[in-house]
């Protein structure tokens, strides 16, 4: 028998739910489908968002030839099996095919350019469906040729309401059971599937196999409530992914430089949860460390450096302390984007040069020694002036490259330790 998750799939537009924002009224997917002119396409999002019951429901309200195929156990000769099928089909029951590609991210490049000429000229109409961000996951001469729609995790209440279907519905669901629901359990299922119907239907399926044995046990009348959920409640399994981790790795280094603690909660969800190496997370933290925060707080990149070192050489989960105390450190200090406004600058000032040419008296031969040896004058500014023998250790020279502006390029904001490299800026320039 089939699962209530299968069973449970929508059949039409109208029982959808959720994703209006691609099959709302008057939105491009579903007036595509409507009209019978579906295009390639990604499906990409959550498991349990929708992604193969769209595909179904595109099968049934088309009227082209669906062939479904998983990534994991189908095989190049499998692919072009069903485009050379698919242009029969085309030439002599003038009938299109649709090749709905389920985990299409497991196929290798190789696989994915077997799709290449077949989606290009039309004789498929690719569904590929997808867990995987599409720009790691899918071929970028495959992705130019698809339109790439994402799904997302449902609400609460669109999973309650998912539930109330089944349990209403006579022919798919529970509707003809004498089934008492409490509907603080369905709020319970929601709150734990995280917008994934298919698991939420699995939960709400155990629930009710479990309220069937305990009524039969009791002699009572067959209840779901909470506490009865609780106890067949498991937690789904998070999917370590690249998407995820990239995902959870980019909400990292944004609450870093948004001066969240938010910051811990990310990376200890990602190592702890999802498996994730904390080198990534330091590496990501060492990164940020210049350029969110650069020399308003020097001290942020040791701590990084200091708490890589110490997993290094202490391991996990032990340095798990190392690591939280350095990311609160960078969490806390003054931020600033003056290090990479630096990069910037200097990367467009020499994109603009053919050449960069070193001052005279900077060079590692200067200019005076060979015009000794030829007994001219030497030229203006040809001289190297030693800082250390002037006061405060500074003299008034040029450093920068031969027909440059003379200007600083690292401009310090007014956070933490930058704004003392402003005073003291200040108080040179005013010497001069």
């Amino acid at each position: 028998m089939e699962r209530l998750a299968q069973r449970m799939r929508p059949r039409t537009l109208e029982e959808w739910i959720g994703q209006q924002h691609i099959l709302g009224e008057g939105q491009p997917l579903r007036t595509a489908i409507t009209q019978d002119r579906v295009p390639s396409m990604i499906l990409y999002g959550p498991p349990g968002c929708g992604k193969t019951s769209l595909a179904h429901v595109i099968g049934k309200l088309t009227s082209a030839h669906v062939v479904k195929l998983h990534a994991s156990d189908a095989s190049v000769k499998d692919v072009r099996a069903t485009i050379d099928q698919a242009y029969a089909i085309g030439r002599l029951n003038q009938q299109h095919t649709i090749l709905f590609l389920d985990e299409i991210h497991r196929f290798s490049a190789t696989q994915q350019d077997a799709l290449l000429s077949a989606v290009e000229k039309g004789t498929i109409t690719l569904i590929g469906a997808t867990t995987e961000h599409p720009g790691f996951a899918i071929q970028r001469a495959l992705l130019s040729r698809v339109t790439v729609f994402q799904l997302y995790a449902l609400t609460n209440d669109e999973v309650i309401r998912g539930l109330n279907n089944a349990i209403v519905d006579e022919t798919r669901g529970f509707g003809k059971m004498n089934v008492e629901f409490d509907q603080t359990a369905l709020v319970r299922i929601a709150d734990a599937s995280a917008g994934d119907l298919r698991y939420a239907y699995q939960v709400l399926e155990w629930g009710i196999q479990a309220a069937e044995h305990e009524a039969l046990v009791t002699g009572q009348v067959i209840t779901l409530n909470q506490a009865l959920i609780e106890k067949v409640l498991r937690q789904p399994t998070e999917g370590a992914d690249k998407s995820t981790q990239y995902d959870v790795l980019s909400a990292f280094h944004k609450s870093v430089r948004g001066s969240s603690d938010a910051a811990v909660i990310w990376f200890l969800y990602g190592v702890d949860k999802l498996g994730m190496d904390p080198r990534i997370f330091l590496r990501r933290l060492t990164v940020a460390c210049s350029e969110d925060i650069g020399m308003a707080q020097p001290q942020a990149m040791g701590q990084a450096l200091d708490a890589w070192n110490a997993f290094e050489k202490i391991g996990w989960p032990e340095a798990k302390y190392n690591c939280v105390q350095a990311i609160i450190f960078a969490v806390e200090s003054p931020k600033s984007n003056a290090i990479p406004e630096t990069i910037s600058t200097i990367s467009e000032l020499t994109a603009k040069r053919a050449r960069v040419d070193v001052p005279h008296h900077l060079r590692n031969q200067p200019l005076e020694k060979f015009t000794k040896v030829q007994g001219s004058d030497r030229p203006k500014d040809s001289v190297y002036k030693y800082p250390h023998d002037y006061p405060d250790h500074f003299v008034e020279q040029s450093y920068t490259p031969i027909g440059w502006k003379d200007e600083p390029v690292f401009k310090p904001s007014d956070q933490g330790s930058e704004l003392k490299i402003r005073q003291i800026r200040e108080q040179r320039n005013k010497k001069r």
